[in-house]
């Protein structure tokens, strides 16, 4: 078969399509008919979710820090985002400008892909659905809207169709090659860097949740400490139901327990991004992402703290 002969069928990317257009314009449906989550006083708001990406994010992060630091501008990015989505989404199923678009759910999905490429329990979902959706995206603007489509209904559908092959076949034959190898690289190289899914071990950081202290230092009878939960399941936080303060020595000088976290008083709680570290019914809940200073009231010099996960995990830090 010779180069000048591969002629795609008219609705051969027709599947394709309307499924690649879908996934993105649910994402407007549910957030903003079937519920409202770009309210940012309501459970759910998508806000908190793009704040979930952060702490393993790749390349975007400190674009990500930046907008959840600034939660007006978060809120401003979330609808943008959120209405381009929906927008490109409804004119790719009704193959409307479709290669366009197509490059834009490239970008769309390349976004996702870097931000949250690392989260998924069980199946790597996040990293799933922005490979596919580059790959998708860059078949789909080979492949065009095809004859069901409003591209379709102009009269020089099938003369441009032809005039598009005949480019495919000649002067771009090569660069879409060699892009497709990109892509399955960028594909290899994030399935390593998210999930060890290449070669060495696996991992995956959605497991089990994991807390970074930083910034331990005691002035005069106030000890503070800045704690993030980077990894974990993103749905829910962690439970945080025991900090031991400890002295040189290792004895134990204070000890805050579930009762004393569930009502920890949130004047001791500062907030820096827009996921809360707050008490909960029975413990201090960390969400994904989250990240505070906690201070604390303590007489006898601080050594070290031993910070307590309800699964029984914990974390420690020395001045």
């Amino acid at each position: 078969m010779t180069k000048q002969s591969i002629i795609h069928h008219p609705n051969a990317g027709l599947a394709l399509r309307i499924v690649l257009g879908w996934t993105y314009f649910s994402a407007f449906w549910r957030r903003l008919i079937l519920e409202n989550k770009l309210d940012p006083d309501a459970a759910g708001y998508i806000g908190e979710k793009f704040n979930h990406f952060l702490p393993n994010a790749l390349f975007i992060k400190p674009l990500i820090e930046y907008l959840v630091t600034n939660p007006e501008l978060l809120l401003t990015k979330m609808w943008a985002f959120t209405i381009i989505e929906g927008i490109v989404g409804l004119l790719v199923i009704l193959g409307f400008k479709t290669r366009l678009n197509s490059l834009i759910i490239i970008f769309l999905a390349l976004g996702i892909l870097l931000g949250s490429g690392w989260i998924g329990t069980t199946c790597l979902d996040e990293w799933q659905i922005g490979v596919l959706g580059i790959a998708g995206g860059f078949t789909l603007f080979q492949l065009g809207g095809g004859r069901f489509s409003i591209d379709g209904l102009s009269k020089k559908f099938l003369e441009n169709e032809n005039i598009w092959d005949k480019k495919l076949n000649s002067k771009l034959y090569k660069p879409f090659i060699i892009i497709s190898f990109l892509i399955f690289g960028l594909t290899l190289y994030t399935n390593q860097v998210f999930h060890g899914g290449v070669y060495g071990t696996l991992h995956n950081k959605s497991i089990k949740p994991k807390l970074e202290i930083s910034d331990l230092k005691q002035d005069q009878h106030v000890v503070t400490f800045d704690v993030m939960r980077i990894e974990g399941v993103d749905v829910y936080g962690s439970f945080l139901i025991g900090i031991e303060f400890l002295d040189k020595e290792g004895k134990t000088i204070k000890k805050l327990e579930m009762k004393d976290l569930s009502s920890f008083s949130g004047d001791n709680i500062k907030n820096y991004y827009v996921s809360k570290i707050k008490p909960g019914k029975h413990s201090l809940i960390l969400p994904l992402g989250a990240k505070a200073e906690l201070k604390f009231e303590i007489e006898d010099p601080v050594h070290k703290i031993i910070l307590t996960d309800i699964s029984g995990i914990q974390w420690s830090k020395e001045i």
